[in-house]
This record gives structure tokens, sequence and C-alpha cells, in this order.
């Protein structure tokens, strides 16, 4: 009587019904794990950006996009000579290791610089990697009428993981060496790999509902995705509601270049220490907006005002967020921008986007979605951060001067937003799902 009075207000509150509970938790952990180890280590990263100068940073980024690309590749290899219940938790195991390389080698080498620079790289691919094949995987586990109910809960997760982690370093980077850090993640991403075992034997047991038990037989099919080295990047190619995803994230990119060159500069007076702090500060003030508005805003938007608004709300409100700082370009502006930018990613826009995954075969989630998430974006953080430069080096554009542009570019990112909505729904309707 009372698991069942538990069970209610569980799915009257988040819309989980009993027999997704039990995958829709793991999944929550799983991604929980993963943002928590991320965001211990990324306000290291951000603090080291603040020492070199935009050229040496545009060079960083154009690295971290031919890494990303080479990565991708290699990845499409193996995932085409590996059974993908080997692949997921080999991703988290490698890098994990990666990082306890790392903190060996800034005791080994004397020119601390070049381990800061190779780090700040690897870590950019790592923080696109890891998010891109998660989503792979839980996109393949729940179905597309359980998306618009479930993902926004599993993200939520990764909204406290993003709370806890920048608040180890706020509270221990006076007394910890910053490169120790990476300790800590690595041990907490080698913790979801038994998860992914569960998952991976759940998502075929009796718990699961039947509906979803023979969509994930008939996927099981493809369980070895078809060899070709850069298929990923021939499945996106072919497909236009791809292309149209892809333009999707690099509006997206635009938007984050170009606040964070513009904060990081505004930094550059402080200490590494401090710089680190601060910028787990905003990492934490956003993740804490972004946790209750999924929990509590999501799912209920998705469902009342459907996919177009959906996609299109952030991109709608960042017009008029660059609008604000090219009025005013101030300091408090800015990060301002930067938290509605990155809460509303987290809670509103990333959910969205990765329910239109469900539309979609493994073939195109394990292959093509890397080659988005990855190449694309970091493809996109290179050409822009060069442009960026070039505004600002050649040009002379000030903050007011990049604001304007963003604003458009932000217009541009709200349509393609409308575009992918209208699909997806259209879509529903004709499966009626």
């Amino acid at each position: 009587m009372i698991k069942n009075s538990i069970l209610n207000i569980i799915n009257t509150t988040t819309r989980i019904k009993p027999d997704e509970l039990k995958a829709t938790v793991l999944s929550f952990i799983f991604v929980f794990l993963l943002m928590t180890a991320y965001f211990i280590l990324r306000p290291v990263r951000d603090a080291m950006s603040s020492d070199w100068n935009d050229t040496e940073l545009s060079w960083l980024w154009t690295s971290t996009f031919f890494f990303s690309f080479i990565a991708v590749s290699l990845y499409g290899e193996i995932i085409s000579r590996i059974k993908l219940n080997y692949v997921v938790p080999g991703v988290y195991l490698f890098f994990a290791t990666s990082f306890f390389l790392f903190n060996f080698l800034t005791t080994s080498i004397q020119d601390a610089d070049i381990v800061n620079k190779f780090f700040y790289v690897w870590l950019s691919v790592f923080s696109l990697f890891h998010v891109s094949v998660f989503w792979s995987f839980i996109s393949g586990i729940f179905s597309q009428e359980q998306g618009p109910r479930l993902f926004s809960f599993i993200a939520s997760g990764a909204s406290i993981g993003a709370i806890l982690g920048p608040s180890i370093p706020i509270i221990f980077a006076n007394q910890i060496d910053t490169m120790n850090f990476l300790i800590i993640a690595g041990f907490i991403l080698l913790i979801p790999i038994p998860i992914i075992r569960f998952l991976e034997k759940f998502k075929f047991s009796d718990d699961w509902s039947q509906s979803n038990l023979n969509r994930q037989k008939n996927n099981a099919i493809n369980d070895i995705i078809d060899r070709d080295f850069l298929s990923g990047f021939k499945v996106l190619m072919k497909d236009p509601f791809l292309v149209s995803i892809a333009l999707f994230i690099l509006f997206y990119v635009v938007m984050n270049t170009f606040v964070y060159f513009e904060l990081r500069k505004l930094l550059v007076e402080f200490d590494r220490e401090t710089r680190t702090q601060i910028w787990a500060s905003i990492d934490l003030i956003v993740n804490v907006l972004a946790i209750v508005t999924a929990i509590f805003i999501t799912n209920r938007m998705t469902n009342r005002l459907g996919m177009s608004a959906t996609l299109a709300f952030i991109p709608i409100l960042m017009i008029l967020g660059w609008l604000v700082v090219a009025v005013s370009p101030v300091l408090l502006f800015l990060i301002g921008l930067q938290i509605l930018r990155r809460a509303g990613n987290y809670a509103i826009t990333k959910p969205g986007r990765e329910m239109l995954f469900t539309l979609v075969n493994n073939d195109v989630r394990y292959k093509a979605k890397p080659v988005i998430d990855i190449v694309v974006y970091r493809g996109g953080d290179m050409l822009t951060a060069w442009f960026y430069t070039l505004l600002t080096a050649s040009f002379g554009l000030g903050l007011t001067g990049i604001s304007v542009f963003a604003s458009i570019v932000a217009a541009f990112w709200a349509y393609t937003g409308f575009y992918l909505g209208r699909k997806y729904n259209s879509t529903q309707k004709n499966t009626g799902t």
C-alpha cells in the first residue's frame, strides 16, 4: 500500500511510470556521476584560459577540433568492430585512465604550460564525448514516447552532478593542488561501468514494458554497426534532418564562444586559484537554476507548448539578452547572459534536442551523433574562435559590437529550433506516438 502510494506520487510529480522507475533512476545516477566528474575538472580548465591571449586560445581550440575529428573517426571504426555493450563502458574507462596519466605528467614534466595546454584540449574533447556517448546509449533504451516524459528528469541528474562537481574546487582549491582534482574525477568515472551493464540487462528484462521491449529487440539486430571509417560523416550529410540538428548546435557554439572569450578577458587580473573558484561559482549558480527548471518546467513545456517552442525558447531569450548587453556592456549583464545560456541549455535545449534522436536508429545514433556532437561542435568552436579574434583584433569590435552580431546569430538559431520542432511533431503524428 505504501509502495503504491509512493509510486503514485512519483508518477504524478515526475510522470515516471512504475515499470520505468529503475531504468530512469539508474540513468539519472549515471549522468549525475559523469557530470560530477566533469564539473570538478571544468573550473580547473577554464582557470587556465586567462593565462593565454586570444590567438593562443584560438590555436588551442583549433587543436581541439583536430583531436575531436581524429577521436570521432577512431570511435566510428571501433564501434564498427566491437559490440556496443563493450564500447560504452570502454569509453569511460579510457578517459578515467587518461586523467590519472595527466596527474602523473604534472609531476614528471618541468614545463607545466605544455601539460596545461594539452589538458585543456583533452578535457574539451572529453566534455563532448562523454555526454554524446551517454545520450546515444540512453536514447537506445527509451522509446520516442518515453523521451519527452523522462529525459528532462534524467537530465536533472546532470544538473545535480554539476552542482556537486564545482562545489569541490570551490571548497578545496586552496587546500588541494588543482591538478589533483584529476584523480578524484578519474575514480568517479569508473563508477558508472557496472550501471551500464545493469541497464543493458534491464532493458530486456520482464520489468520493462512489452512495447519498449519489442523495440529494443528490433534495434538489437544492429548491435554491431556496419563498418566504415567515415560512415558517421556520410550518414550526416545524406540526411537534411541531421544537417539541421548540426546547424542548430553550430549556432549554439557561436553563443558559447563569444560570451566565453569576453568573460575570460575580464578575469585576467585574478590569480589561478581565484579564477578557479569564480568559474566554479558560476557553474554552481547555473546548475542550481537548471535542476529546478529541468524537474518542474521542461517536460511540461514540451508537452503543452510542443517541441518547436521548447527548442526555440532559449534562442529567443538569447536574442533579448545579447541586446541588453549591447546597450549596457558591463560584467554583471555578461555573467547573467552566461548563466541564462548554460542553465537554459542544460535544462531545456539539450534535453529537447536529445529527444530528436529517438526518431533515428542505432546506425545514426552511434555514428552520426558523435560527428554532430563532437566534430561539428568543436569545428564550430575553432571557426568561431578565429572569427572572434578577427572581429576584435582586426576590426576592433568591443563587447557592444560582438553583442549585436551575436543577437543576429541567435535569431537564426531560434528559426532552426522551430524547424526541428515541427519536424519532430510531424513525425510523432505520422507514427501515432
